[in-house]
């Protein structure tokens, strides 16, 4: 895994520096983008992304600006995915990739649809995991009572209690290394004393609270997608209800659909069933040699 960093040019708040995780072997010819949720950051597919890396892929897991090692904005209202989805055009664009995979999680399965339904999309295979067509208002709500919040913590075991708490819907079954690595990953020292705060900027919080609930409807842009789309599902998922998923299956790409049990919004990938599934439908399986099998 090797940290990578390059400022792009952005149309609202000029070049920003992106920081992006790379796996894998730099020449290869199939790239997966993994871009994460709306308070998470690129550290959250590290166990898929090696996974896809052992299938012969070049993954580059990013950070959104305002998350993980990425740039903050200084407009806080520029924290949108219109926004972030043509800086991420734009970075795939100036590192020359021409056609991509594209694994997205809540918010980033938002950005990927953008891009996807855009005019010359270089998203040629889609992973949405766990966001879909269609948001209900009621499934915001819980995300708002978190979202942002600039809290401070004693100590690393602090931060993991807080994490499996707002995070429980990832899975009833994760390990614990899972919740210890999330909590390293998701912090950082509090800078201003001791303790540790959350590895985002608090503003992300602001274009979230200053709108009015209202549902989320992008069947339109989902009408417009055209690539093989896999749709991933937490069972007891609120953002993603069971009859939008099937209805997704049916319009728009038509997606193939996967529903993980015991868990809600969103499955983490990192348990082994989901990251053989969602895996094996980007990059095809694994074989004994580490290369995917051509069958």
């Amino acid at each position: 895994m090797r940290s990578e960093r390059r400022t792009v040019a952005t149309e609202v708040e000029g070049p920003i520096e992106l920081h992006w995780l790379e796996h894998g072997d730099p020449a290869a010819s199939q790239v997966v983008v993994c871009v994460h949720g709306l308070t998470r950051n690129a550290h959250d597919f590290d166990r898929i992304a090696a996974a896809m890396a052992r299938r012969g892929a070049r993954v580059l897991a990013v950070d959104v600006p305002g998350r993980g090692g990425s740039a903050w904005f200084r407009d806080p209202d520029h924290y949108a995915v219109p926004v972030y989805a043509p800086i991420l055009r734009t970075w795939l664009q100036e590192l020359g990739l021409d056609e991509v995979a594209w694994l997205g999680t809540s918010m980033g399965g938002l950005i990927g649809m953008v891009v996807a339904a855009g005019p010359d999309s270089p998203i040629g295979r889609l992973v949405l995991n766990d966001v879909g067509a269609f948001v209900p208002k009621e499934a915001l709500s819980p995300i708002g009572a978190y979202l942002g919040l600039d809290l401070r913590f004693a100590d690393l075991e602090a931060v993991e209690r807080h994490l499996r708490t707002i995070h429980a819907g990832f899975g009833r079954h994760l390990d614990d290394g899972f919740w210890r690595e999330l909590a390293r990953r998701s912090s950082r020292p509090a800078g201003d004393g001791p303790g540790w705060r959350m590895h985002y900027d608090p503003a992300i919080r602001l274009p979230f609270q200053r709108q009015e609930a209202a549902d989320i409807d992008l069947r339109e842009l989902w009408a417009a997608i055209r690539c093989p789309t896999l749709l991933v599902r937490g069972a007891e998922s609120p953002l993603l209800p069971a009859a939008i998923a099937q209805e997704m299956t049916r319009t728009g790409p038509r997606a193939e659909l996967v529903t993980f049990m015991d868990c809600g919004h969103a499955p983490s990938l990192a348990e082994p069933e989901q990251i053989e599934q969602v895996a094996d439908w980007l990059c095809g399986p694994e074989t004994g040699n580490g290369l995917i099998s051509v069958v």
